[in-house]
């Protein structure tokens, strides 16, 4: 078991936001449909799209050039005392199965707290995540706009402190192929074998 040590000082309990899509089509016009465990509305409720961040290395880049690869994508913050380091360690243990099964993938952290999470801060933590790990930050703009893209959620609590503020947020980790784009989310309760198992599946169904 990959072991995090939480970043954040502070308790915190963090908001689980659900959102529930509705098929708008025939199962059977879904080439992903023998993988799908969620029901996703891709007629009604447009995931993912255009982005515009900052990696890991303080350069501007495109989710055209963050999404070479099969890539399992979350939203949230360093400074994160339990669920973030929790739920990518999960992320990581399922991306070395799906390396070590002989697929090219890797894993994005998209940090929802721009004012702490540099580019420095952000590489130290997916360094430690995983070798196949990158973050992203930007300005609050650019965070909000991939926010609403992927329909996230997450709150700055009232009057923090400058330092040691906690951010309330969803938990969806999503998975975004090269061209074809999000295709499913994984909830927090999902096993590192179950979703690298469905993570493979979508995979093997875009080839």
């Amino acid at each position: 078991m990959r072991k995090i040590i939480a970043l954040g000082s502070a308790a915190a309990v963090v908001g689980l936001v659900g959102v529930t899509w509705w098929m708008s089509r025939p199962a059977g016009e879904d080439r992903f449909a023998q993988c799908r465990e969620t029901s996703i509305g891709t007629g009604i409720t447009s995931i993912g799209g255009p982005l515009s961040l900052i990696d890991q290395n303080g350069n501007p880049v495109t989710d055209a050039e963050m999404f070479t690869k099969p890539t399992l994508v979350y939203f949230g913050y360093t400074f994160c005392p339990d669920v973030c380091p929790l739920d990518n360690a999960r992320n990581a243990e399922a991306l070395d199965i799906l390396i070590e099964r002989g697929y090219d993938a890797q894993m994005a952290f998209i940090s929802v707290d721009p004012e702490r999470d540099d580019p420095e801060r952000l590489r130290d933590f997916t360094d430690y995540l995983h070798p196949e790990a990158y973050g992203y930050t930007g300005s609050p703009e650019q965070i909000r706009a991939a926010s609403q893209a992927y329909k996230t959620y997450f709150k700055k609590e009232e009057d923090p402190d400058p330092d040691f503020y906690l951010i309330d947020h969803s938990t969806f980790t999503y998975l975004v192929l090269p061209e074809t784009g999000f295709v499913e989310f994984f909830k927090r309760d999902e096993g590192h074998e179950a979703m690298a198992d469905r993570a493979a599946c979508f995979i093997d169904a875009a080839k």
